[in-house]
């Protein structure tokens, strides 16, 4: 079940060509994950509270098309893989006016207790665990 974050680009995010820099895409990502996160009631405040911490291991990225200040762009965030030890998170991100995919990409996530020592969500937190094994994308 992917869920689409929208967000207005800011100015300060172009560059000296006008276009949204492409670092500023990986802020985007986590704003979307983290609105992903809260949409299934899972905020990373719960996560911290029953002691998990999803670190990010990887982030790849491929861009396809560009925006400026003041386009609005949609970013729709899935699952793509999840063990119980590991998450792989995809996106597609498009321009809301002309429906152009500005990029795709995916973030790979393990899971850790608050020392950041890798846990297995499935033993840890089985109700947690299910809700992210129900949302993998088929």
């Amino acid at each position: 079940m992917g869920i689409t974050f929208e967000r207005k680009i800011n100015y300060y995010e172009t560059d000296r060509m006008g276009v949204v820099h492409h670092s500023n895409y990986i802020r985007f990502l986590e704003e979307a994950r983290c609105y992903w996160l809260e949409s299934i009631d899972m905020p990373f405040s719960i996560l911290e509270e029953n002691g998990i911490t999803i670190p990010v291991l990887g982030v790849n990225c491929q861009y396809k098309y560009h925006v400026t200040f003041g386009d609005t762009i949609l970013i729709n965030v899935f699952v793509k893989e999840y063990s119980g030890v590991r998450m792989t998170v995809g996106y597609e991100v498009k321009d809301k006016e002309t429906g152009k995919i500005v990029l795709t990409g995916e973030t790979k996530h393990c899971f850790t207790n608050i020392e950041l020592r890798p846990i297995n969500l499935k033993k840890y937190n089985p109700q947690f665990s299910s809700k992210f094994e129900n949302l993998v994308e088929k």
